[in-house]
């Protein structure tokens, strides 16, 4: 097994999704669906929508202090915050510097980045770089999305998939620790970055009446070339970076993969044999919140005591870009 990673241990974790829940049902009454059809087609029964007052920045505040709590440290012991979204608070500054205010914390550095729904796995390799420098001890990993706010309700195909929350580790150095950070591979593709992307906004389309007219601020998706290329990607990366670090799906816990579609995730399940019982799922209640969806699910089994401390998760991501990723954790 390749342990030159497990020294990057993940000291706490925190999760956070709005209180505010939108059943298929209530879909229904907005757009031309109903539950049986969502269930059919995505395995979401209901997700979770933030107020519109609430930022992505005020979701991700609140998993950052359940994962320091988590974490037995106090906020002004964290030297770097990193927060990986697609749905900034607004272009500039970034939204790790709202989060940071929030928080409390000064004089440290702060970024954003983008790797849309593989932000996990991207988030910890950079996490791990970032603590080889002996000045970084506690580094924040923040994945969160008010994906409400880029989602066209308009749109049956895509408005009810996505959903708003966020979730947080503490990556801090730990040497000797036999749990961590095992492993993580991520990669990326722009020749399809045309699949799935929020096309007005940046500087290629700037926002103007015909961009707001034609509805090019929200999600567009090939949503079959989106599936072809989900399990594709991330089948390859699951089994490479099972078969270098010499392990099967047999050593393997628990397998916590992007919440996207319930369809993506059979699929995989199918190409790796995974055993069911292996298979965390928080699809159905929480939809698809991006980059978060991992922590969250990682959270939630671990409040149900199905996730214990010491055993393997293999966790993958693909997301727009095309971005993909693995990971091998032990809790």
């Amino acid at each position: 097994m390749n342990r030159g990673l497990e020294n990057i241990v993940i000291k706490g974790l925190g999760a956070h999704v709005p209180e505010r829940v939108l059943t298929n049902d209530d879909l229904s009454k907005i757009v031309d669906t109903s539950d049986e059809w969502i269930r059919t087609r995505t395995g979401i029964g209901e997700r979770r929508i933030a107020a519109s007052g609430e930022a992505t920045s005020d979701l991700c505040v609140r998993a950052a202090q359940l994962a320091i709590e988590d974490a037995k440290i106090e906020a002004k012991d964290i030297d770097l915050i990193i927060l990986g979204t697609l749905a900034p608070d607004m272009l500039t500054p970034a939204t790790a510097m709202f989060v940071q205010h929030k928080l409390g914390i000064k004089n440290i550095p702060c970024f954003d980045f983008g790797a849309a729904c593989s932000g996990f796995q991207y988030g910890l390799e950079i996490s791990r770089m970032m603590l080889l420098n002996p000045k970084y001890k506690n580094v924040l990993l923040i994945c969160g999305d008010k994906l409400s706010s880029v989602t066209d309700w308009q749109d049956r195909t895509t408005c009810v998939l996505f959903a708003d929350g966020a979730g947080a580790v503490v990556l801090s150095r730990e040497p000797g620790c036999q749990c961590g950070i095992v492993d993580v591979l991520i990669g990326s593709d722009g020749e399809h970055s045309d699949i799935l992307s929020i096309p007005a906004g940046g500087s290629r389309e700037p926002a103007s009446e015909q961009t707001i007219r034609e509805r090019k601020h929200y999600w567009r998706m090939d949503g079959r070339e989106v599936f072809r290329l989900a399990v594709q990607k991330m089948g390859e990366s699951m089994v490479e970076i099972l078969e270098r670090n010499n392990l099967t799906i047999n050593d393997i816990n628990h397998v916590v993969t992007h919440q996207a579609n319930i369809r993506i995730m059979d699929a995989i399940a199918n190409r790796l044999a995974i055993p069911p019982e292996k298979a965390r799922v928080t699809l159905d209640k929480f939809g698809n919140t991006s980059a978060s969806s991992i922590i969250i699910t990682i959270d939630h089994y671990r409040k149900c005591n199905v996730i214990s401390q010491g055993e393997l998760i293999l966790t993958a991501g693909f997301g727009a870009g095309l971005t993909w990723g693995s990971a091998i954790i032990r809790l």
